[in-house]
């Protein structure tokens, strides 16, 4: 009989989103993603607006852009209006102030 693990698969998941301008926007994103369980890393890349989210499986892709529309910050497919767009605004500011810390 072998050992069975009770290890969750290593995902990754693509987003592309919109909105996404600069570093500070870039940090209130991993921060923000940062609070789900079982996110091992994220990498942003600002000019293709991907965010590369590599995770244990606890989380699905739903949850993910659920928080990051939560910010302002939809899929790129989604609808995109004036309130996520002012959302984004004020977590790009946040972002941007948490790290000049």
């Amino acid at each position: 009989m072998g050992l069975m693990s009770n290890f969750d698969p290593i995902m990754t998941e693509n987003i592309i989103v919109a909105n996404l301008k600069c570093g500070g926007c870039a940090t209130s994103i991993k921060n923000k993603l940062k609070e789900l369980h079982g996110i091992d890393s994220i990498n942003i890349d600002l000019d293709s607006n991907n965010i590369n989210i590599i995770h244990q499986g606890i989380v699905n892709r739903d949850i993910i852009t659920a928080q990051l529309k939560a910010i302002g910050y939809p899929e790129a497919t989604e609808e995109n209006g004036l309130l996520l767009q002012l959302k984004s605004y004020a977590s790009c500011m946040i972002g941007k102030l948490s790290s000049d810390k």
